[in-house]
């Protein structure tokens, strides 16, 4: 999100520094790895529709590396037919117009043999879907913002972040210490992952309330009597998400031959200071081996992954992000201050979205638009019947 931002604001003309507190690129976080997926298909309208520009954005970044980051591979839910979130994507899909497919048990069974669905269950197969190359992703925006201008700065830990410093001219601005020199600017925008929050509670006093989650995701073997293909986009095998207890979601063999990545929407609470990058294997055999087994029967080695790596998540109690501007709630003068934040494992992929919308916000105080209510950090401040707590 940091890398996005940047580049928006870069190619705005404006100056922006970009800080990383570790090695850019590096696997402590949420942005690592060789894939995430990306989907239209979202229990919630706004998501469907700021994917609509996503992708639109996405294209945008590719066309000015010159490379690819998207490899479309279409994208299958599937879940029992009274799933009320599987329901929703589906309205989803037609209130913003987006051609789908709902497949029947025999046209899965033809498209798709590997799959063992139940007879019953509500299929819903999209053709804008695929996969994202992360790390390439990653490093793709933040040569782009190097491109326009901006300066890279990695290993320059954050120490103190602080507004109402006075800027060449008079105006407000804010300084940013880190472990490698100091910052001076009009803005701030803090998109720290993990992290977020203790900066947040270090400048302010305020909680968010975003916990930090290990989780943990594997690649699992095609069987060794089946076509090392078979599981392939070649052969036209999606990405796929599963609507049920845990929430299971998967790609095709794409990054390593012959393996399929599989994982669970879930983790364990974590400190990002101190949490082991190591995956949890027990908790993959105990969750994920047992689906594989009954949705790939015996085209899947589904006994123990064949690789695995941990990710964290950065999760919000309703998991919808944060982007907003803290100062909002503190009352701290015209500083600017905003937070990018709470992804909750779903985020990767709208990444150039909220990367415009962060540099809309720190820029013209505006959003262009895009409706933000449901990002706002005051969500957590009021009751179920909206009104303040405090």
């Amino acid at each position: 999100m940091g890398s996005c931002t940047a580049y928006h604001i870069a190619k705005h003309g404006k100056s922006v520094l970009l800080l990383e507190q570790f090695d850019f690129l590096h696997r402590r976080g949420s942005s690592h790895g060789e894939s995430r997926t990306i989907r239209v298909t979202y229990p919630e309208d706004y998501y469907t529709r700021m994917m609509k520009e996503a992708y639109k954005l996405w294209e945008e970044a590719e066309t000015e590396a010159g490379y690819m980051v998207y490899h479309r591979t279409g994208y299958l839910d599937f879940g029992p037919p009274d799933n009320q979130s599987l329901l929703s994507v589906i309205s989803s899909l037609k209130k913003e117009g987006i051609a789908h497919q709902i497949l029947s048990h025999k046209e899965v069974t033809l498209r798709f043999p590997t799959f063992r669905l139940p007879k019953d269950s509500l299929t819903v197969y999209t053709a804008e879907g695929g996969i994202l190359r992360a790390s390439k992703a990653v490093a793709m925006f933040q040569a782009l913002a190097a491109k326009h201008g901006a300066v890279l700065r990695d290993r320059a830990k954050v120490l103190r972040v602080s507004p109402h410093w006075r800027l060449p001219g008079g105006a407000d601005g804010i300084l940013v210490a880190t472990s490698r020199g100091s910052a001076l600017g009009k803005a701030c925008i803090l998109a720290a992952g993990a992290w977020t929050p203790q900066i947040v509670r270090d400048i302010s006093g305020m909680e968010l309330p975003i916990k930090a989650l290990h989780t943990s995701i594997a690649y699992w073997a095609v069987n060794k009597k089946m076509n090392p293909d078979a599981l392939s986009p070649a052969r036209g095998f999606p990405c796929f998400s599963s609507y049920g207890e845990p929430f299971i979601y998967g790609t095709p063999s794409i990054e390593y031959p012959g393996l399929i990545k599989v994982g669970a929407h879930f983790g364990v609470l974590c400190d990002p200071n101190k949490r082991s990058v190591s995956p949890d294997m027990e908790t993959l055999k105990g969750h994920v081996s047992p689906w594989l087994a009954s949705y790939f029967e015996g085209s899947v080695d589904w006994e123990a992954p064949n690789m695995a790596e941990g990710c964290m998540y950065s999760m919000t109690p309703d998991e919808d992000f944060i982007l907003d501007h803290v100062q909002d709630q503190l009352a701290i003068g015209k500083s600017k201050i905003l937070v990018a934040a709470g992804f909750s494992g779903h985020g990767f992929k709208m990444g150039p979205l909220v990367g415009r919308i962060m540099a809309d916000l720190a820029l013209t105080g505006s959003s262009q638009g895009v409706p933000l209510e449901m990002f706002s950090i005051e969500r957590f401040s009021k009751d179920a019947q909206g009104n303040h707590k405090l």
